[in-house]
């Protein structure tokens, strides 16, 4: 297979360990904490999680484990969105393995958790695994979306663990893959399957955090990638000195890499979904926040700057949230009185009877386009696709529109649109994702050889050198609370937004408005894989400031 010269160097780098986990694998063991509990609703979850409820905190530490060298068959799932560093988690845990025992498997299951399911699963040989150490995307065994919910999906995936003698299954996923992985662990052990269950945290949005999973693995190659980007075009603007850039980031349920991108670029807007929703803010004084920071720069001869924006910040208006629910109930009820309407204009009309005034008014405010993307995307289960709805061009058009009727405005107002999405899901790993991820994976095999089942991998002490990492293993359980989800309530791992009181956002909100008047833009470039340790090791600005 060809390669490119970038290619052939990362193969060859050897990522970095914990200081616990360079030691010799027979020669470490966990060390068990206190029982936990889940972060609310305990009663309930107790109940649903009868098997592995209530486990403790794992600290690996030194001491004999002769288990660690018994002859085992592991299995591994990609679950969910592309990550940076997802192939090293699966070389760590590889290497894990083999040093417990050469003779142990790896099997890795096709196409994400429809894999198990259905026994289609490759070897993962030294040949196959050194093709993809330190490189980007899930394109080794592949991913997909498949949840695994039902008992009938459990009972044929211990048929497949069976089928190929595995006795452990690592799934690298987010909250909601890692909330499947929780239940089937918890039912492996109810059907004494002999099959244990261990997670690993993934996802680039940053929202699968706590004190003990400090960031989710790949949000630091994306958000230095997108920052790379979002400097490009500010130097651009900056030389231009005609365009306004609205850019839609990544994160429909947090708003951490918007946040993350601002700390590292310094743009003239970013908007944190968070903090509209906290101050109630409507759509338009969302539009004339922004329209006010356009003509301030103006007024100074600067007719251009750069605007950020979360991917999921409509649902966070609160009578966007409103509108949109309202929406998904009309269509889903009145089906065939919807569907026979022709065209926008009759389904606003139609709207006008239907929708409350104050709603109605909300929709009728809205760009073409954004209208017809409210009524015609719709996913599977009826609901609208927000990911797909270009929040960066609705705003622009509105910021336009209040401008002109401003007769204070005399600047210039042009726009470009940008969405940052995908360009970062499968870069190359910087150094920091390649290290974790490996870490990750070589953590997870340490706790399959203690015996644990129902945890996921934890490494923290992340704003240090990864020989002062610590290691261990969390309970999933722990991180749960119970959540409304298609109608019905249900366990799920709680995702983490922006704390408004936390470091990041407070050292965003303490110089936002400067940078909202002055060209202040940082420039990151590219990620940096060699070099002085002070540049290509660097963390997120998110991790140094919330572990100043």
């Amino acid at each position: 297979m060809a390669q490119s010269p970038l290619q052939t160097a990362r193969y060859q780098y050897q990522p970095k360990l914990p200081a616990i986990l360079k030691e010799n694998i027979a020669s470490i063991k966990v060390e068990m904490g206190a029982p936990t509990t889940s972060i609310s609703d305990q009663e309930e979850l107790k109940a649903l999680f009868s098997q592995t409820y209530g486990a403790p905190v794992a600290s690996i530490v030194k001491g004999d484990n002769a288990a660690a060298s018994k002859k085992v068959n592991v299995g591994v799932i990609l679950s969910g969105g592309q990550a940076p560093g997802g192939h090293n988690v699966i070389a760590g845990l590889f290497d894990g393995i083999k040093a417990g025992n050469p003779e142990s498997k790896l099997y890795g299951f096709l196409g994400g958790p429809a894999g198990i399911v259905d026994n289609s699963a490759v070897e993962i040989t030294a040949e196959l695994m050194d093709e993809y150490r330190n490189t980007g995307g899930f394109d080794i065994i592949g991913s997909g979306r498949t949840k695994l919910e039902e008992e009938s999906q459990f009972d044929q995936a211990i048929e497949t663990c069976k089928a190929l003698e595995i006795s452990a299954v690592v799934v690298i996923g987010g909250d909601d893959s890692n909330t499947n992985a929780a239940v089937m662990g918890d039912y492996f052990k109810k059907q004494e399957s002999g099959v244990q269950v261990v997670g690993c945290p993934k996802t680039i949005d940053g929202d699968l955090k706590n004190e003990h999973i400090e960031t989710s693995f790949g949000f630091d190659t994306a958000t230095k990638t997108y920052s790379e980007l979002i400097g490009n075009i500010g130097r651009d603007a900056n030389s231009a000195k005609k365009y306004w850039h609205f850019i839609k980031l990544m994160g429909r349920s947090a708003s951490h890499i918007a946040l993350e991108c601002a700390l590292q670029t310094q743009p003239n807007i970013c908007i944190v979904s968070e903090e509209v929703e906290e101050k109630q803010m409507t759509l338009k004084q969302v539009v004339s926040g922004m329209a006010d920071i356009v003509e301030k720069r103006a007024s100074n001869g600067d007719n251009f700057g750069i605007a950020l924006i979360p991917e999921g910040l409509i649902e966070f208006i609160p009578e966007m949230k409103k509108l949109i629910a309202k929406l998904n109930d009309l269509v889903a009820i009145k089906a065939d009185e919807f569907n026979a309407l022709d065209g926008l204009d009759a389904q606003q009309n139609w709207l006008k009877g239907n929708l409350e005034a104050d709603l109605f008014e909300a929709f009728a405010a809205l760009p073409a386009n954004i209208k017809s993307q409210l009524l015609l995307d719709r996913d599977p289960h009826g609901n609208v696709q927000v990911s797909l709805i270009e929040t960066e061009k609705m705003l622009s058009e509105m910021v336009k529109s209040e401008l002109a009727s401003r007769s204070s405005f005399s600047g210039k107002f042009n726009a470009l649109h940008h969405f940052f999405g995908y360009e970062g899901r499968c870069a190359f790993p910087s150094n920091f994702d390649a290290d974790y991820c490996y870490s990750l994976g070589y953590n997870a095999f340490v706790l399959i050889a203690n015996g644990l089942t129902g945890y996921i991998s934890s490494v923290r002490n992340l704003a240090n050198p990864a020989d002062q990492w610590i290691a261990g293993g969390i309970p999933l359980t722990m991180m749960m609370n119970m959540e409304q989800r298609h109608g019905h309530m249900k366990p799920v791992i709680k995702k983490a937004l922006v704390e408004l009181d936390g470091a990041p956002f407070k050292a965003f909100a303490a110089k936002r408005d400067e940078w909202a008047v002055a060209t202040a833009y940082l420039f990151p470039g590219a990620i940096q894989y060699y070099g002085p340790a002070e540049v290509c090791d660097l963390t997120t600005r998110t991790l140094a400031y919330e572990q100043a």
